[in-house]
């Protein structure tokens, strides 16, 4: 996994800020293999079941909250619905890491 522990650390503070404290996070994409360079990186989000539906409005604060705690960078978040059958979603399960 190509992230820092502080980078890791940022990413898990901002989803419960925004998400709710039972909120999961996984890495998925380029960034999951140590081989590779670069890349953006690709979250997908699954929020507690306390906050409701997503939307583009917490997407944006959340993206907000983590620049501010790991500067700019290319970031690519996946808000998981419930019952979400989106490829993308399965994916991401089945391919990444959960932080």
């Amino acid at each position: 996994m190509r992230l820092t522990q502080e980078q890791v650390a940022a990413i898990r503070i901002s989803v419960n800020e925004v998400f709710g404290s039972g909120a999961q996070v996984w890495l998925f994409g380029s960034r999951v293999d140590d081989r590779r360079r670069g890349g953006d990186i690709d979250l997908l989000v699954c929020p507690s079941a306390l906050h409701g539906s997503p939307s583009l409005a917490s997407k944006v604060r959340f993206l907000n909250k983590l620049e501010g705690r790991i500067g700019e960078r290319k970031v690519d978040v996946v808000v998981e619905a419930v019952d979400d059958s989106r490829p993308i979603v399965r994916v991401a399960h089945e391919t990444g890491v959960l932080l």
